[in-house]
């Protein structure tokens, strides 16, 4: 009995172990990748174990369902067919699991992580997701599938040997078969739980550095995607990761730090809203709102960055420039949402892709159409990606001119026209919109300097870079560099031939990145990777350098203030035309979360303790500091306010 319970066993028990050794040899070589990242060996062995336990549970969700079947099933006639339904079973799971565990270090080059959510986003959208790949990674596109093709006929012949043993052909007791189902059952059981302890084993019960990198190599690929398309079907609540909050207190203490006056506060249905009087009391005016691609402030030379940038140089000598500005997160939708609703950032998707936020929601435009504006969309690429034609159709667009509408564009990538030709059709969307004798918001999204990076060839001046330079860079940060140079004379062309067209006169400009280029770094937060640009023209203001610490939702409640329109809106974002609005900005990392309060910064992580910090605006580091429980609290307050003002609706447009 005890041989047939083993051979009953031993095809799960053999390709487990085929299963951790790949994945073992794939985290080791990920961490001598990023050997730099650890502080000494020890870590590497923690990285290891946790890592283990992790693979450990990744096996026992896999094979707990055919081993449960597989004791019974052999004790049939069709066991035969059943052995070649289990090879089946492991070559696809194998190939899924070595497929992802080659995809890494690509994905970790662009993000800094294993392959997560926006792994599974980018689904969403094979066109353009296949154009990138194509035009842009190719070598990378042949590696990885040359690596899962030249194995297959081994692996398909290792896993049959697996499967198949002498004892094979003959019926299994039923007495062995009770005892091997209730063996496989509790070990994988208990596997997939990865403890005894109240919760079964998750990201946050492994991790154990301040890198974040070195925290998702301690799971394996495939279990990261998983993790993360589990938090689809239920939108990560804040409350689960970060802690729990008095709700009345979390309202206060973002009341609290809007600097408004508490009695402005009187709406039960929506405790941010409030009513704020202009800065500007004239004819109310037009806006047009440029969003710029991936352009961190670490490009531009007048904010301490690389020269890449004269136009925006220029510009920030001459608006209300920012120079500490920071980005809410690490994508388009979070940057859009940012700027367009005002919303705070929360661990969920941006309110742009969430059910909820579909229709009703707020934004500038739903605002400013209320006051007879037309508010019109401008993007050069297919807006129904990353769902922005529906959520701004729903709330408050009333015009979308997408590459259908562009006329005649002279150079096309893969993510539509180019900027160049963008802004010329923006320019004419702007003479109509302006001879229609009706005030305007127009929101103009740009999309060159997006990998792959490709524009039009004869346009940019090579750059001398020092060998030095060249030394550090490969050539996909050289084709990016060239990327912002273009789309940075793109934008000043069109700035250059805004200010002749009757447009310009009563109409405030802001350019703005949506996030960072990359936001990587040994940090939780990294904090300077969210460091962007935004300069304000035409405001009314003669040339303004402002040094305090700005959020992207601040600028919205800014911009109504310098157009002269009445700011009633559930937004929390500060008015910075009043000089006494102290600094603060807040940001998502993944699951991390930093509240910076002039350089102070407390960063939110699942299920810790939070940490504190002072951060250099000079150095752009962080460093350690004794624990301040009141940011902590503001912290928390405002990462849990954006999953309840979600939840219970409280940013509804309808509110207003």
């Amino acid at each position: 009995m005890f041989t047939s319970i083993l051979y009953t066993l031993r095809p799960f028990l053999k390709f487990s172990l085929i299963l951790i050794f790949t994945l073992f040899i794939s985290r080791v070589g990920l961490s001598l990748w990023q050997f730099e990242r650890f502080d000494g060996l020890s870590n590497i062995a923690t990285l290891l174990f946790n890592g283990f336990r992790i693979d450990l549970s990744t096996i026992g969700y896999f094979l707990l369902l055919p081993a449960l079947l597989h004791p019974w099933l052999m004790l049939s006639k069709y066991h035969n067919i059943w052995l070649r339904i289990l090879s089946i079973i492991f070559f696809v799971i194998f190939f899924a699991v070595l497929f992802f565990e080659l995809a890494t270090p690509a994905f970790i080059n662009e993000y800094g992580f294993r392959p997560n959510r926006l792994f599974i986003e980018y689904l969403s959208y094979p066109d353009e997701v296949m154009s990138m790949l194509f035009n842009g990674h190719l070598l990378t596109l042949f590696i990885v599938i040359s690596l899962l093709i030249i194995p297959m006929n081994f692996v398909w012949k290792l896993l049959n040997r697996v499967v198949y043993t002498k004892q094979s052909n003959a019926f299994s007791a039923p007495l062995s078969s009770v005892i091997s189902f209730i063996t496989l059952a509790l070990v994988l059981f208990l596997c997939a739980r990865g403890t005894v302890g109240h919760r079964p084993i998750n990201p946050a019960f492994v991790c154990f550095s301040t890198d974040p990198l070195v925290n998702s190599l301690t799971l394996n690929s495939i279990y990261s995607v998983v993790h993360a398309y589990k938090q689809f079907g239920n939108e990560k609540n804040a409350a689960k990761l970060y802690g729990k909050m008095d709700t009345d207190k979390v309202i206060k203490l973002v009341r609290q730090e809007t600097g408004l006056a508490p009695e402005m506060f009187n709406n039960e249905l929506a405790p941010s809203l409030t009513t704020r009087d202009p800065v500007y009391q004239g004819k109310p005016k037009n806006l047009v709102i440029i969003l710029e691609e991936s352009l961190g402030a670490q490009y531009v030379g007048s904010l301490g960055g690389l020269n890449l940038t004269p136009e925006i140089d220029k510009f920030n000598n001459e608006g209300w420039a920012f120079s500490n500005l920071f980005a809410t997160g690490t994508r388009s939708v979070r940057g859009i949402e940012a700027v367009i609703t005002g919303f705070t950032p929360t661990p969920a998707r941006a309110v742009v892709k969430l059910d909820k936020s579909q229709q009703g929601f707020f934004t500038i435009a739903s605002l400013l159409k209320a006051k007879n504006y037309t508010t019109q969309f401008i993007y050069g690429g297919e807006s129904h990606f990353d769902n922005m034609k529906s959520f701004f159709l729903g709330n408050g667009f009333s015009d979308i001119v997408d590459f259908k509408d562009i006329e005649n564009p002279q150079f096309v990538a893969s993510w539509g026209a180019s900027d160049g030709d963008l802004f010329n059709q923006a320019d004419i969307e702007l003479t109509k919109l302006h001879n229609a004798k009706q005030p305007f918001f127009s929101f103009v999204f740009t999309s060159s300097n997006h990998d792959p990076f490709e524009i039009p060839e004869g346009v940019v001046k090579p750059i001398n870079y020092t060998e030095e330079q060249l030394s550090q860079l490969d050539d996909k940060e050289l084709s990016r560099h060239k990327a912002i140079q273009y789309a940075d004379y793109s934008l000043g062309k069109f700035i250059e031939k805004a200010r002749t067209q009757p447009y310009w006169k009563d109409t405030v400009f802001l350019i703005v990145a949506d996030h960072d280029a990359r936001a990587i770094g040994t940090d939780l937060v990294p904090i300077k990777n969210f460091h962007i640009p935004g300069v304000i023209l035409n405001s009314g203001k003669k040339h303004i350098l402002d040094e305090r610490i700005v959020s992207q939702i601040d600028l919205a409640p800014t911009l109504l203030s310098l157009m002269g329109v009445t700011n009633q809106s559930p937004m929390l974002g500060h008015d910075l035309n009043n000089l006494n609005a102290s600094g603060r900005a807040m940001m998502q990392y993944a699951d991390n979360f930093a509240y910076m309060k002039n350089n102070e910064v407390t960063i939110l992580q699942s299920e810790k303790q939070p940490l504190n910090f002072t951060y250099d605006l000079t150095s752009k580091t962080l460093s350690p500091k004794a624990s301040n429980n009141e940011l902590s609290d503001i912290a928390l307050a405002h990462v849990l306010w954006g999953s309840l003002a979600y939840k219970m609706e409280w940013y509804s447009s309808n509110h207003e």
